[in-house]
């Protein structure tokens, strides 16, 4: 790898494949992990906050600065999904707490210090609902001038999984996901559509149950959860989910994309938080009658390598295992 590390912060809500996201950008050598800011999703953001000083402590960290923000989305209330990552947003393993603690600020103000402070412009990787994102863009839009891009884990171009056709990150907050297509710089969409598609096969995820480094073990049971599987399957395959995004900023080649006009559905009813990406190769009739609408041009995820992310995440989280004293929980 030739070229410094790409500057990245992650607003997460972790989160099971919050969690694989951080054990691989905190030990790529291409990234350079600046901050982590936190957000109401998955589980509360106290919750959140927990389980990613957690995750920071397997992955051999240093000292990362780490943030609470938003506590809700900014009109409707929280809704987690606890039964998809338990109650605790990590499988429920029991795990203990970190001994790490969240810096004094809240996660616009570490967000805002840390893009202006970077001597290159940062890449934001949004794994989560976009509350804490919009509330930076709003509050401090001059942090847009050193952001390089925006590549966040939300939408769906096909089906959605909170509503038939809404993905959970956008649905929770559709006010915010649409102010983040406003923020005036390149956007990448890592949606459902590539998302669900990025397995580790059977073998790699019992490999990782079955080690005895701390951090792989944890990797392991996360991805064994993910699966829906897992209950019924003592070797199931595991979504690599949030971490797909983080490996497409590390790696963009995998990822295939196209730039296409997206907008959010902020309408009441079946189609709210839906991203509406439009695909056609021409106008229709309704631009026709009543002209064209202003839309966000956005980089869309619409295939993926699976079998170069799936083996770049492994290499890279399964790196210097057995020499690696810094796996192990503070």
């Amino acid at each position: 790898m030739t070229g410094q590390p790409i500057p990245v912060i992650i607003d997460c809500d972790t989160g099971v494949d919050d969690a694989l996201a951080l054990l691989f950008a905190v030990r790529h050598p291409g990234l350079d992990l600046r901050a982590v800011t936190c957000v109401a999703g998955n589980t509360d953001v106290d919750q959140v906050v927990r389980n990613t000083l957690i995750v920071l402590d397997h992955a051999g960290a240093g000292d990362i600065p780490v943030a609470r923000g938003a506590a809700r989305p900014l009109i409707e209330p929280a809704r987690s999904a606890a039964h998809v990552h338990g109650q605790d947003g990590m499988g429920d393993m029991g795990l203990p707490a970190s001994a790490r603690t969240p810096v004094d600020v809240d996660a616009v103000t570490l967000l805002r210090r840390e893009i202006l402070a970077s001597p290159r412009p940062v890449t934001l990787i949004p794994t989560a609902p976009l509350t804490n994102i919009a509330l930076l863009l709003r509050t401090f839009p001059e942090v847009t001038a050193n952001i390089e891009r925006i590549v966040f884990m939300g939408g769906a171009v096909a089906v959605g999984n909170a509503t038939p056709v809404a993905e959970f990150n956008v649905w929770h907050d559709p006010e915010a996901a649409a102010i983040l297509l406003t923020a005036g710089v390149p956007i990448t969409m890592y949606g459902l559509d590539v998302f669900e598609r990025v397995q580790v096969p059977a073998a790699d995820v019992q490999r990782l149950r079955e080690s005895a480094v701390p951090r792989l073990k944890l990797a392991g049971d996360l991805l064994a959860h993910r699966d829906p599987a897992a209950s019924g399957d003592p070797t199931p395959t595991g979504g690599l989910g949030d971490a797909g995004a983080v490996c497409a900023v590390a790696d963009p080649g995998g990822l295939t994309t196209r730039l296409l006009p997206v907008e959010v559905s902020l309408a009441p009813g079946p189609s709210r938080g839906q991203t509406i990406v439009d695909r056609r190769p021409r106008h229709g009739e309704s631009e026709i009658h009543d002209g064209a609408r202003e839309q966000a041009l956005v980089d869309v995820g619409l295939d993926v390598d699976v079998e170069r992310y799936v083996k770049l995440w492994l290499e890279t989280v399964e790196g210097s295992a057995s020499t690696d004293s810094g796996a192990a929980p503070a």
